[in-house]
């Protein structure tokens, strides 16, 4: 996978400070949904925001719900996604995060398939529940968990609070998101038959030690 263009974002507002490490860049500001759309899926309820919790709130739909995106500056490697969710009906996925990977995109499921799943869609065309990536984790209600996504043209890891669920090497792999949540595309959130809560969503490039960190040694 060729190495996508520098971090954009950061470059254009200048968010590099000379003498620090890189500063994170607030997509939702907890109060509005500027900056994002409703995902026009079939049957997805409204989208809309709780102040109380500063949070993003996403119905069940019926299907789906979820929120896009609208930025045009987003990375497409060497950053970091950062994000607090809680489920609070249902049983499957209630903030599965689609973001950019490389030339591609990918979705990391969180309590997919009934509850049972975290990982990442798609991989060479296999899903979350399919590939070397697919982990049990238990969710529960009325519960945040901090999410972060760090993506480099060499692997993707994802960590939940303190524990890392996901690292896999992505050089010359096919990173494409499943049919049903391609309307999340570049950056968005999806539900299934579930509620949840999103809030606190930041994207920071990384330092060159991080990506450098990034990488997964595999047999």
């Amino acid at each position: 996978m060729s190495r996508a263009l520098p971090f954009v974002l950061t470059a254009c507002l200048g968010l590099i400070a000379a003498d620090g490490p890189p500063k994170p860049i607030e997509l939702f500001d907890g109060k509005s949904l500027d900056g994002w759309k409703k995902t026009p899926f079939y049957g997805a309820d409204a989208v809309d925001v709780r102040a109380a919790d500063g949070a993003i709130v996403l119905p069940e739909g019926n299907s789906m719900t979820g929120v896009t995106c609208t930025r045009a500056d987003l990375p497409k490697v060497d950053y970091e996604l950062t994000y607090e969710a809680m489920r609070t009906a249902g049983e499957d996925f209630f903030a599965a995060a689609t973001f950019p990977a490389g030339d591609g995109f990918l979705t990391l499921v969180n309590g997919g398939w009934g509850g049972n799943i975290t990982g990442l869609s798609c991989i060479d065309g296999a899903d979350a529940s399919e590939n070397q990536t697919t982990t049990g984790y238990k969710y529960k209600d009325q519960t945040w968990y901090r999410f972060q996504v760090r993506v480099t043209a060499d692997a993707v890891r994802c960590r939940i609070d303190d524990k890392e669920v996901v690292k896999v090497d992505v050089r010359d792999r096919k990173l494409s998101t499943r049919i049903q949540v391609r309307a999340s595309e570049p950056l968005g959130f999806a539900t299934w038959h579930t509620a949840g809560l999103v809030r606190k969503v930041s994207l920071r490039p990384l330092t060159a030690a991080e990506v450098a960190e990034n990488r997964v040694e595999e047999p």
